[in-house]
């Protein structure tokens, strides 16, 4: 069933107090939380009632859109700040993104599956959104937009990419030091890890939630 913005609006601010009761602290992400419609970001109008659950969905080609309190975590351990330039590997329903941009970040997305961006780009620019986006192997990240201040991958994987961590940007004075958010372990459970980039050749790693996230596929 099509949702109205009054009912939509209603239901953001639901789910942000829930957010909130789930311990997600960072105030603009929970405001970037609360701007974005959830429900245009999910194909079958049948499930717009349930966008604003904390429920994963699904969106075509064995893909799902993350539930709220995954992506408003995931943002808030990024700890974007405006103007950050920002990958996202897995770009997904482009909910992710959306929440990114919201929150002044310069978004750069890669998806491997070229039928679902069809779908996720005309949504993202309807909305107003200025993220850049290509069909690919995110786990290449996108040289030529890189150094990145910032880096989220949205799938698991065994191992972190060494393509990504070489995409951070190094060190500045004055500005906080680069990091990659990823999942990573078997397929059943992953942690996620936030690597940040601490100097030219070092990098320090930190494991937080456990999280189930689709496959992080590198094509060969």
């Amino acid at each position: 069933m099509l949702l109205t913005d009054r009912q939509a609006s209603a239901f953001r601010r639901r789910l942000v107090r829930a957010l909130r009761d789930k311990g997600i602290a960072d105030e603009r992400v929970l405001d970037a939380i609360g701007r974005v419609p959830r429900h245009r970001f999910i194909p079958d109008t049948g499930l717009h009632r349930q966008a604003y659950d904390d429920v994963a969905l699904p969106i075509g080609e064995g893909q799902t859109i993350s539930q709220p309190f995954t992506v408003a975590r995931m943002t808030e351990l990024l700890e974007v700040q405006p103007g950050d330039r920002v990958l996202e590997v897995g770009t997904g329903s482009g909910y992710q993104a959306a929440v990114l941009a919201e929150l002044g970040a310069r978004v750069f997305s890669v998806e491997r599956h070229a039928a679902l961006l069809q779908k996720t780009t005309p949504v993202l620019k309807a909305l107003g959104l200025s993220i850049r986006t290509r069909a690919g192997d995110g786990t290449y990240g996108w040289p030529g937009y890189a150094p990145f201040d910032a880096i989220v991958v949205t799938a698991g994987g065994p191992t972190v990419p060494t393509e990504l961590t070489d995409q951070l940007r190094e060190p500045a004075e004055g500005r906080p030091d680069a990091r990659l958010l990823i999942p990573v372990g078997p397929p059943e459970r992953q942690a996620l890890h936030r690597i940040t980039r601490t100097g030219a050749d070092t990098l320090a790693d930190e494991t937080f939630d456990g999280v189930v996230f689709v496959p992080l596929v590198r094509d060969r």
